[in-house]
């Protein structure tokens, strides 16, 4: 398998390069040369295995000979041994046609668990392999950051960097981060926004000497195999609900695309899925744009649900790319465009494929709120905000009659306490293994928002060691 970038300027790459360099050379996300495709009896034969061995299956024609199949299922056994619930993504029955898939019974109790406990091994794979080290620097709008701190830590070819919003997570999210201790690990508060954070890690990924001289490597999920690792719980979901017999939906919440974009990429692959329903916040440049064909972006508002609190959706590239018959051309035009005046549009063809298959709704705090309050009420079920926004997708995106549609639980009611309380009246408690985590210090440094101070520190911090 080879990997092209979606600015057509990069080198070609097999899986292992794609895999530490994160960001492409010209700017651009990798994706496949080609797209693998299933049989639908391929895809019933994929009925009744673990979700471990589902992940094998279906990330090998990704991973191509990089890995033996052996090694993938020792990867992936070992990464799912650790969750928190025999079946990893449970799915619930919320009513007659709107289900509720968990994917928060990772170590950090949010779905980025799912990639990037597959995502760590497999850099510790092959940076042993291959005698390197790498340095990881990520932005986090909340549960990315925890979830790679998490896959990371304490792993001797690895420094990792988070970059997250000073002010602008919850508490339990910050503290995920913050009270690890491992060496490796560096939790950097940033005095901007969510994208702010995300812009300097580009910006660190497109100065090729810095790039160079700290061999950066991305675990966000610019980084094609986040991608592909969460391309199997939509597999595994469409398996229990009947697939490849039966066609599903998916009420994703996103701000940032990635999560939805692997449901698109398990649909070109061959899974029966009639569309996405993406849910937003207040921060709602998805569905605006799939209202009006414009990506336009404003200013970032706090929100209950801060996950999403973006402007800046770096995955959206990835499916540009290939409604526009992957011109990579266009796209780096495009990309250019918005990187300077912040808009760019899309109209005929393109547009009418992409809203063929996406959609969205958006919620304020208010409606959130509002829907954590009467799920609970109605179903016994706590949603944390964010899958509250995706519950509300799923129950009024405008999905067929008869098609069940899944809604994805991207994170657990504790990592949100104080608005799921305030909502519901209850009080979420954290698993007992995070039971002590108000207690444990924490290790924090606050930078200014300033690509050039942020590269000091990295480099300071790595030639330190």
């Amino acid at each position: 398998m080879k990997y092209v970038s979606t600015r057509g300027k990069a080198p070609v790459l097999g899986f292992e390069d794609v895999l530490l360099s994160g960001l492409a050379r010209d700017g651009g996300l990798y994706v496949p040369e080609t797209w693998p495709t299933f049989t639908e009896d391929e895809i019933r034969s994929l009925r009744g295995l673990s979700y471990a061995e589902l992940a094998v299956r279906v990330m090998t024609p990704f991973i191509g000979d990089a890995l033996t199949e052996d090694e993938l299922r020792a990867i992936c056994t070992d990464a799912y041994a650790q969750f928190g619930h025999p079946a990893v993504a449970p799915l619930k029955q919320l009513d007659g046609n709107v289900w509720l898939m968990e994917l928060f019974h990772g170590p950090t109790l949010a779905f980025k668990d799912y990639a990037l406990q597959v995502v760590g091994r497999l850099f510790d794979h092959v940076l042993k392999k291959r005698g390197e080290r790498v340095t990881i620097v990520g932005a986090t709008s909340g549960d990315t950051g925890s979830a790679a701190i998490e896959a990371c830590r304490d792993r001797d070819a690895i420094d990792i960097f988070i970059l997250f919003p000073n002010g602008r997570v919850s508490e339990v999210q910050r503290r995920q981060m913050t009270t690890i201790p491992s060496a490796n690990v560096h939790c950097v508060a940033v005095d901007g926004t969510f994208d702010d954070c995300q812009d300097a890690v580009k910006d660190m990924f497109n100065h090729a000497d810095f790039r160079d001289a700290m061999r950066l490597s991305a675990v966000n999920s610019i980084n094609w195999a986040r991608i592909m690792a969460q391309v199997v719980y939509y597999f595994w979901a469409g398996l229990a609900i009947g697939s490849p017999d039966r066609t599903v939906a998916f009420a994703v919440p996103t701000g940032n695309f990635g999560n939805v974009f692997a449901g698109w990429v398990a649909r070109r692959m061959g899974l029966p899925i009639d569309r996405f329903v993406i849910g937003s916040n207040r921060n709602d440049i998805l569905t605006r744009f799939f209202e009006t064909g414009e990506m336009r972006k404003d200013g970032v508002e706090p929100t209950i649900s801060p996950s999403m609190d973006i402007q800046i959706s770096s995955n959206f590239e990835r499916l540009l790319f290939e409604v526009l018959d992957r011109d990579g051309a266009a796209v780096e035009t495009m990309m250019g465009r918005f990187r300077q005046s912040g808009t760019y549009a899309l109209d005929g063809e393109p547009l009418a494929r992409a809203r063929a298959l996406f959609s969205g709704v958006r919620l304020s705090d208010a409606e959130t709120a509002e829907v954590i309050r009467s799920v609970h009420a109605r179903t016994g079920e706590l949603l944390d905000p964010h899958s509250a926004i995706g519950v509300d997708a799923a129950l009024r995106g405008g999905i067929a009659p008869g098609i069940p549609v899944i809604a994805l639980a991207t994170a657990h009611p504790a990592k949100f306490p104080a608005a799921v309380k305030d909502a519901s009246g209850v009080h979420p408690d954290l698993p007992p293994r995070l039971g002590d985590l108000f207690a444990r210090p924490e290790r924090i440094t606050v930078q200014p928002n300033d690509v050039g101070a942020l590269e000091r520190f990295v480099r300071q911090t790595v030639e330190a060691k």
